[in-house]
């Protein structure tokens, strides 16, 4: 019992026992008893109204109560009144030191809560999307920015990936959008400028498929000519040797600039149409016997061919499958294996290339996809190999809303995994 309370308990006491000891003066103890407590009753019953009333009113200058227990309710009251006002005070300081900070961002930061409404945004993300701080507020983010892939990031809370939107603003200018966690039941969504990006991977794309269109006229005549060369009769024995290397140095060309072509077509493509229906157990068979079974080199099997079929581009789908068992021929030693599935799965279908070659480290893996890079460049030179096969996969899964996931360890081979939605199959007629 704090000191307050006992002495207000002490003081109650004595008031009682004065008023039985003043009935007891009178002969009536009792009636001295009940009156005091009555007065007591009454008393503090005004002092609980008046307290009341001034918590009521938040006017605490009329409430006057001397000493006891209730000065000390008061004094407590005005303590915390007074922390309230400076925590309050120091809160409107430090939102206006973040939103000062904030708004020093060059990048756009929306706060969303869990139904992706908007709760506040900085001065970056009303310049690059439009977004009102005061107007927008309580707005749900994609009822604003009205774009399939946006709603899709901050639906499926993907803190993983980031999408590129077109300017809502401003024609020709792309933004970049990720979301990350933000505090409790919160997320921000960044909001960048990638217009600049954008136009450079258009230059350089451009760029690619330009020169490669061009190379390809002065290359042909320069085959011609090398296979002139190699069928005259009168050419000097000396001259086989290096017309031989120039042809294959020319075959390769031709066949970096056909993949480079190939390419720069599917990444300025959009997604791939589902008018198609591609039997994927007759095309791995197909594909597969195109690839002669040799002495020296791994043998190649299929395995859990399912009949469910795909809809997409069938001779996309068939350079995928080349390129994966190209490049699993590459690095898998004679006596190997490699296997090729297609296998139904609850969310969708996997195409999938397996082999027991040589393997990857998994420092690589993240690269593999990348155009012209290679794990061991001189060997993948030697096999003919440049480095552009897995970059076409991704593309062609990217056009076919599909995803290339890599499973590989050194030494034991490698998984090679293509995971198509369940909206891209079909069910073959009975």
């Amino acid at each position: 019992m704090s000191p307050s309370a006992r002495k207000f308990a002490i003081s109650l006491v004595l008031f009682l026992l004065a008023g039985a000891a003043l009935g007891w003066f009178y002969e009536r103890p009792l009636v001295g008893l009940l009156l005091a407590a009555l007065l007591c009753l009454a008393w503090q019953t005004r002092q609980l109204l008046q307290f009341e009333r001034a918590l009521r009113t938040n006017n605490f200058d009329k409430f006057r109560l001397g000493e006891g227990i209730w000065e000390q309710l008061l004094a407590r009251i005005r303590f915390d009144r007074e922390r309230g006002k400076r925590r309050k005070v120091a809160y409107r300081n430090l939102l206006r030191e973040v939103r000062k900070s904030t708004d020093a961002m060059p990048d756009g930061a929306v706060i969303l809560d869990t139904r992706n409404e908007i709760l506040s945004c900085n001065r970056a993300a009303s310049e690059l999307a439009g977004l009102k701080r005061k107007k927008d507020r309580g707005q749900r983010i994609d009822n604003i920015l009205r774009d399939q892939k946006l709603s899709s990031l901050v639906n499926d809370d993907d803190f993983e990936q980031s999408v590129e939107i077109a300017s809502p603003l401003r024609d020709g200018e792309w933004l970049n959008c990720r979301v990350v966690p933000y505090g409790a039941d919160q997320k921000l969504l960044l909001i960048r400028d990638v217009t600049e990006r954008m136009r450079l991977t258009r230059m350089r794309r451009d760029f690619v498929a330009n020169a490669s269109h061009e190379l390809r006229s002065p290359l042909t005549v320069i085959s011609g000519y090398l296979d002139a060369l190699a069928e005259d009769d009168d050419l000097p024995d000396q001259w086989h040797r290096p017309v031989e290397q120039m042809q294959s140095q020319s075959r390769r060309m031709n066949r970096i600039l056909s993949e480079l072509m190939e390419l720069s077509r599917l990444e300025s493509s959009g997604s791939a149409s589902q008018d198609e229906v591609i039997d994927v157990d007759a095309l791995i068979r197909k594909v597969v016997a195109s690839f002669p079974q040799q002495a020296d080199k791994a043998t190649i099997s299929i395995a859990n061919a399912s009949r469910v079929r795909l809809l997409g581009r069938e001779a996309e789908i068939e350079s995928v499958l080349v390129n994966l068992l190209t490049n699993a021929l590459r690095h898998t030693p004679s006596g190997g294996n490699i296997t090729v599935s297609w296998e139904r799965a609850i969310n969708g279908a996997s195409l999938s290339v397996e082999d027991t070659g040589i393997g990857i480290e998994a420092a690589h893996l993240h690269r593999l996809t990348e155009r012209f890079f290679r794990v061991d460049r001189g060997r993948s030179r030697d096999d003919g190999g440049v480095g552009l096969g897995l970059a076409i996969v991704k593309h062609v899964l990217a056009r076919h809303q599909a995803e290339l996931d890599i499973v590989s360890e050194p030494g034991k081979g490698s998984r090679f995994s293509c995971h198509f939605p369940a909206d891209r199959l079909s069910l073959p007629v009975s």
